[in-house]
């Protein structure tokens, strides 16, 4: 199974804490502009549940694959 990881770029404000919390699948691009993986394996579901609850915007929806979006 697989996890999907959305972001919205409209909401994002480039805090960065899902990049503290989750490093190896979000990141910033040298222009600061927030880059991640749109599909992870499950193993890192909660790694990045945990990653979309720091966000302070609440950006970023993670669903697993096959369910709707969070």
């Amino acid at each position: 199974m697989s996890v999907r990881i959305t972001v919205d770029m409209n909401l994002c404000e480039s805090h960065g804490q899902c990049v503290f919390v989750a490093p190896d699948v979000f990141w910033f691009d040298e222009d600061e502009i927030l880059n991640h993986k749109p599909k992870v394996d499950s193993s890192e579901y909660d790694r990045v549940v945990a990653a979309a609850a720091a966000c302070p915007v609440r950006a970023i929806q993670v669903s697993k694959i096959g369910e709707e979006v969070q």
